[in-house]
């Protein structure tokens, strides 16, 4: 069964499907949503669509490993991912991603203005490949 990471913001989401295996990443992209209870709806059908059994929502904490307001909307953010697929959502560590997935596309010989397109769908990647190394 297909596992799918979530990098949640408030106007992109970053997506990463797993291979069918759950051992590697097979897509990620970035969906463009500004409302939560849509967002949900619209990766439910993402996750039925591609057969998911697991979903990864990644919980932003802060360095000292407290959490702020933004972990505060991925629990809620998990809490109608919940009601709307019916999957078990395991919220993630996320610390760093974004910065990783800066430095990730940085490397590439992306342009920083570039960055903005595709940063969500690689730090997505980047939660999906932290979990399923740690299977």
């Amino acid at each position: 069964m297909r596992v799918m990471a979530i990098d949640y913001g408030d106007q992109r989401i970053g997506l990463a499907v797993s291979d069918l295996l759950g051992m590697l990443c097979g897509e990620a992209w970035t969906m463009q949503e500004w409302d939560m209870e849509r967002a949900s709806r619209r990766i439910a059908e993402e996750a039925k669509a591609r057969e998911v059994g697991t979903l990864v929502l990644g919980l932003p904490r802060n360095m000292d490993g407290s959490e702020g307001p933004r972990a505060e909307k991925s629990r809620a953010f998990r809490e109608l991912l919940l009601r709307d697929t019916g999957l078990p959502v395991i919220l993630w560590d996320e610390r760093r991603s974004s910065i990783e997935a800066h430095a990730i596309l940085h490397a590439n010989g992306k342009k920083e203005r570039q960055h903005r397109r595709s940063v969500d769908a690689v730090a997505a990647s980047l939660i999906l490949e932290g979990y399923l190394g740690s299977l």
